[in-house]
């Protein structure tokens, strides 16, 4: 826990992230979990994970921009990228953080360049995922998202962290709309005023909302590295006799590749989350605060290169 602590307040320093993200070393320490910093990277990446077999989820990496012109420039990058999926037929989605298109400049803006992401996305028959951030954020993008599902139904969905107490509500809630939902344990410093301070619960609470949502009628997704958890899903449906294309595995790109194949060839639709972009270093640090025995992996494959 101490690890992941340090990690996640490393993920907030901007020395750090200005130093990594303008070096050579800094960007090859990144490739391991992004895709590269163009949207022809994240398109190349996606063409070859879709001849696997894999579906993809793409995320223009970047967070709390400041200005107008940086939330429009954000959403500009999400409008070609649902164009180069629908050319190519690619089996791919998008996600999107609020504070990457807005929201922190005015609640107005991020609604509206978020609403306009989504209008066409629902065009062209494709599906936007609203990122959960913090705490603070996280009545906000539940509400913006029941608006957008009541416009746009079927094209609009969002994120719950299985650490935080408030979610089994927020679930039922989501579920009660038809709303698809991608459970994950939750990657963001919280207190315990907010979520459960202890893995044992955080755990369980995950495999109590996992099993309430792939015996739902919702397409929702399980975002988890976690083999206990994937094996508590697996046998709930096979208990229940849970078809398994009715909800899917969602894992993130450059983890547990291994893993990821296995569940593909299990039968298990698995979506990999790709994030490509230049402002890596925030969701680079988060991941390795999920699971820091990456650190090492990660130290002994830059040196051994």
């Amino acid at each position: 826990m101490m690890m992941r602590s340090i990690l996640i307040s490393l993920s907030q320093n901007s020395s750090l992230r200005k130093l990594l993200e303008q070096t050579r070393p800094g960007r090859k320490l990144s490739g391991r979990f992004v895709a590269g910093t163009t949207l022809d990277d994240a398109v190349r990446v996606t063409e070859t994970l879709n001849a696997e077999g894999f579906s993809v989820s793409l995320d223009s990496l970047g967070e709390s921009v400041r200005t107008a012109a940086g939330a429009r420039a954000a959403a500009e990058i999400y409008h070609l990228l649902l164009d180069r999926i629908a050319g190519k037929s690619l089996n791919a989605n998008v996600s999107v953080k609020l504070t990457g298109v807005g929201l922190d400049v005015s609640a107005g803006l991020g609604e509206q360049v978020t609403g306009e992401i989504v209008e066409h996305a629902a065009r062209l028959g494709n599906f936007v995922r609203i990122d959960m951030e913090g705490t603070p954020y996280t009545e906000v993008t539940l509400k913006l998202t029941e608006d957008l599902h009541g416009r746009f139904p079927g094209a609009v969905g969002t994120v719950l962290q299985s650490y935080l107490y408030r979610t089994k509500d927020d679930a039922e809630r989501l579920l009660g709309q038809g709303i698809r939902i991608r459970l994950c344990k939750g990657a963001y410093k919280e207190g315990p005023e907010h979520a459960f301070p202890s893995k044992a619960d955080v755990d369980g609470s995950y495999v109590t909302l996992a099993e309430r949502m792939v015996a739902s009628d919702v397409y929702c997704g399980m975002a988890t590295h976690d083999e206990k958890m994937i094996a508590a899903v697996e046998r709930f449906v096979k208990e229940r006799g849970i078809a398994r294309d009715r909800f899917e595995f969602q894992m993130l790109y450059g983890v547990r590749r291994d893993l990821q194949r296995e569940l593909l060839g299990r039968g298990y639709g698995v979506r990999v989350y790709l994030p490509f972009g230049t402002d890596w270093f925030p969701y680079f640090m988060r991941r390795l605060a999920e699971r820091p025995a990456n650190v090492i992996f990660i130290l002994k494959n830059l040196f051994k290169s």
